[in-house]
């Protein structure tokens, strides 16, 4: 795996070294060893599925709190995403500063998204499947979101949005 480190300390965009031959590919996604020799939290203790119909589908942005605070590892298993992810770390050098990346069932791409950020995604064409792997389990009481338009975010959502839950459109400003 190839792991690059963004702009945003601890968050990684996490590759795949596929090993070719006639009948397609064999890759890593997930090694505890090399997750671990990269400073990165190596247990994930529940797994999720988003599937999404519609392009312009939007998710987030969404975090949980502390005590529950939750490292994720985010990859597009079928269709395309535009993930972004905002650092909410107020000891940060880069405190709400956001990066987004294309994430694809065709590059493989995962994203590492650390404790203390926000994240959340558009598709980019329908049927749109997105596989989570996250280090603490769901808290309800936890759960937070930051409005996916907040103006002092600016982000550069790539289409109008199509689809959004209730509570993604009331989620509050920072």
């Amino acid at each position: 795996m190839i792991f690059t480190e963004t702009r945003l300390q601890g968050a990684f965009i996490i590759d795949i070294e596929p090993i070719e031959d006639e009948r397609g590919f064999f890759a890593r996604s997930w090694c505890r060893n090399e997750f671990e020799a990269h400073g990165l939290t190596p247990d994930f203790v529940q797994c999720n599925i988003s599937f999404n119909k519609k392009k312009g589908t939007l998710r987030g942005l969404h975090y949980q709190d502390e005590p529950n605070q939750e490292v994720k590892l985010v990859r597009c298993t079928r269709g395309s995403l535009f993930d972004v992810i905002v650092d909410l770390r107020a000891e940060s050098k880069t405190f709400r500063e956001w990066i987004n990346v294309e994430l694809s069932a065709s590059n493989h791409r995962m994203l590492y998204v650390p404790k203390g950020f926000a994240h959340g995604f558009q598709t980019l064409e329908d049927n749109t499947e997105v596989f989570y792997q996250m280090s603490e389990f769901y808290r309800p009481e936890s759960v937070r979101g930051v409005h996916w338009n907040d103006p002092s975010l600016a982000i550069a959502w790539p289409f109008p949005m199509t689809v959004m839950s209730e509570n993604d459109s009331s989620c509050k400003l920072l």
